[in-house]
């Protein structure tokens, strides 16, 4: 089964609440060295983290940063970023392309660059970080997005699996971030989050439905769209 223990991480978007979760707790599970990532990278105060500038959204710099960590053997795709209104029509092609690049194209890239690193190693481990609404298209183009990374995170997993690179999808509602600030549904607590998809990782797991919402929004996938989406026969669900 994949461990922590000993592993070299790579966490992107690790100046968030999310990702400074993964940073601590991959190093409290024995991991030897985390490379935190961002595109303005923080100090640490920690000598085995090693702050590294990432853009996910730029192809020199994730060159810059596979050349930086050879040693990899643990990638979390956790980079993310949301537009400040919903729906798939109301944004510019800026808007648009901006979330594809970091929520699917950056993550994908990502993988790709990797994944001759990981799988030289014999046992290693991609985590993506997806979003109970790539199930539940009420987000628009950050829905797309995300649902997008899902199906390319099967696929990987697909690919990936011959050459002992475990591939971990992750799905969850609401975070307790900055992102989520102005929220007021339930939040699920980032250390919380973080220990859920450790826990799976070390036990073998291909995906992670970290809350209630994303087992509920799975179990729907197989509903009519009537029933998922009530909107669209004027009748709730």
């Amino acid at each position: 089964m994949p461990s922590l223990n000993g592993a070299v991480v790579l966490v992107t978007g690790a100046n968030g609440g999310i990702g400074t979760q993964f940073v601590r707790e991959a190093l409290a599970r024995g991991a030897a060295k985390v490379y935190a990532t961002a595109r303005t990278p923080r100090a640490w105060n920690d000598d085995r983290i090693i702050p590294l500038a990432l853009d996910v959204t730029d192809p020199a710099s994730i060159r810059a940063a596979v050349d930086a960590a050879q040693d990899v053997t643990v990638l979390i795709n956790n980079a993310g970023a949301s537009p400040s209104t919903p729906g798939i029509l109301s944004h510019t092609d800026e808007e648009i392309r901006a979330n594809v690049e970091t929520n699917f194209l950056g993550p994908l890239f990502l993988a790709r660059a990797f994944a001759p690193v990981l799988s030289a190693k014999g046992e290693a481990v991609i985590i993506d970080i997806h979003s109970a609404l790539s199930w539940y298209a009420v987000a628009g183009i950050y829905s797309a997005t995300k649902a997008a990374l899902w199906s390319a995170t099967n696929s990987l997993r697909l690919e990936l699996a011959p050459a002992g690179v475990h591939v971990v999808g992750v799905h969850v509602g609401y975070v307790d971030t900055a992102m989520a600030a102005e929220v007021s549904d339930p939040k699920l607590d980032p250390a919380v989050l973080v220990s859920e998809v450790f826990d799976a990782t070390e036990a073998g797991a291909h995906e992670v439905l970290a809350d209630d919402t994303s087992v509920q929004l799975k179990a729907a996938l197989s509903a009519p769209l009537e029933f998922v989406y009530p909107q669209l026969s004027g009748t709730a669900a």
